[in-house]
């Protein structure tokens, strides 16, 4: 496999330490002991003669005041952090957690707070040992005003932004902005800058040698196994799909018909598989969550039909998105891995991730049913062929579950009429088959 790696691989490992809370305030703190020492430089020019002279004393004192109570606000931020991350777990769901953590403004936060900690106790103590001159001096203070300016920009900023980090609809937010950002990445690429799938044999199977989730696939990698084999490699398991050690992740040919164990070993390489699905490279993920926030939303102990009702219109702002894709040249149709053939993502399997669990939990509230009829309403008169079918399949799925849950005959009647785009069958006439209690006697088309 090749020892250099793809941009598409470097994104995937610059994600995952964006995820990670100790990487900024790490670059913060040596950015802080650079910049504490570099003030040493002024020293070695003529800068000594032309600058103010200041008196050790006012930036010991400031620098004392700093290093006091950066640290206090240091654990402060720490601590609000945490209780936003807890919050948003629980009041929004578990798997919008790394999205929350990955918060800029919050990890800037908290890195500016360290990083002035450590840049105050480096520079006092190298004040008090004597080890600045004049030119020296002045420009420590003025490095000093000018972290000290920063630290109650950020903070100020940082308090109106933690008011709102876990919160229902900054995590909703943050959710619907990973998954534009997976959706349109998709868009760009439907076949992971692979080709289609059209080889009728697959070859050998390659299984996953664990269980977890496929998080990425190393498309370049597999590119170049198969132009050194001169073989082929069928994907079977995009990102998000389980893997198991009986699941497909791929399908290997070469020309010469012979796979070793090494080749085998090769792809499976390839895939990055980890406990949890990932939001960059599955757009279906994004969708799932946001699904799960709304039936959350709608559980018996929540009973927030009006949350359901936000998250609807965010479905249908994303698959809007996915329906409009954006123009691209001769050459950014041209496939870059021709020897990688990749499935691309079903509209259908988008729709249940999106749409079923609403339409279960919110089958016996009748404002959710008619939110979620004109929303697919919606996308049937926007859609392609594909999504129409979806939209129009999953009406009358969610009109048969609300004539299941639904007891008053006049909330049925109104679900139904906003249903009747997705069949002629489907009017308030039909209702006559309810008894008077409200319970369907027949089947819906």
């Amino acid at each position: 496999m090749p020892s250099i790696i793809s941009t598409d691989q470097l994104r995937f490992y610059i994600n995952r330490l964006r995820e990670r809370l100790w990487v900024k305030p790490l670059v913060a703190c040596l950015l802080s002991i650079a910049a504490a020492l570099a003030a040493k430089l002024a020293d070695g020019t003529e800068l000594g003669l032309i600058l103010p002279t200041i008196k050790p004393e006012p930036v010991e004192t400031i620098l004392s005041i700093m290093a006091a109570s950066m640290l206090v606000i240091a654990t402060f931020a720490v601590t609000s952090m945490v209780s936003a991350y807890a919050s948003a777990s629980s009041t929004a769901t578990p798997r919008s957690f790394s999205l929350v953590i990955g918060d800029d403004r919050s990890q800037n936060a908290l890195s500016t707070f360290i990083g002035a900690f450590i840049y105050s106790i480096v520079a006092l103590t190298a004040m008090k040992n004597g080890y600045f001159e004049a030119a020296g001096r002045f420009t420590l203070f003025i490095l000093t005003a000018i972290v000290f300016g920063v630290v109650i920009i950020t903070f100020v900023r940082w308090v109106d932004s933690i008011a709102r980090l876990g919160r229902i609809g900054t995590t909703i937010a943050k959710v619907e902005h990973a998954t534009a950002q997976a959706l349109m990445l998709r868009q760009k690429a439907p076949t992971l800058d692979g080709i289609p799938v059209v080889s009728q044999v697959h070859g050998w199977a390659v299984f996953a040698s664990h269980v977890g989730y496929v998080q990425h696939i190393d498309i370049a990698a597999l590119e170049t196994w198969a132009r050194k084999n001169e073989g082929r490699v069928v994907i079977a398991a995009l990102p998000g799909t389980f893997a198991a050690p009986g699941r497909e992740l791929a399908y290997i040919s070469t020309c010469s018909g012979e796979i070793t164990e090494n080749d085998k070993q090769q792809v499976i390489q390839s895939f990055q598989i980890g406990n949890n699905r990932l939001f960059d490279d599955d757009p279906r993920f994004g969708l799932v969550v946001l699904s799960e926030i709304a039936c959350r939303a709608l559980s018996p102990a929540v009973n927030d039909p009006g949350t359901a009702i936000n998250i609807i219109g965010t479905l249908v702002r994303l698959f809007v998105l996915w329906n409009n894709p954006p123009s691209k040249t001769e050459d950014e149709h041209a496939a870059r891995y021709g020897r990688v053939e990749v499935p691309e993502i079903s509209i259908h399997d988008m729709f249940d991730d999106a749409f079923t669990g609403i339409a279960r939990d919110g089958a016996g509230t009748v404002e959710v049913m008619i939110r979620l009829q004109k929303a697919l309403q919606s996308l049937v008169l926007i859609g392609d062929a594909s999504m129409q079918e979806a939209a129009k399949h999953h009406a009358r799925l969610a009109l048969k579950r609300a004539q299941l849950a639904l007891n008053l005959t006049e909330d049925l009647a109104t679900v139904c009429n906003a249903a009747a785009f997705a069949s002629t069958d489907v009017s308030p006439r039909n209702l006559q088959g309810l008894s008077g209690d409200g319970v369907q006697n027949h089947r819906a088309p």
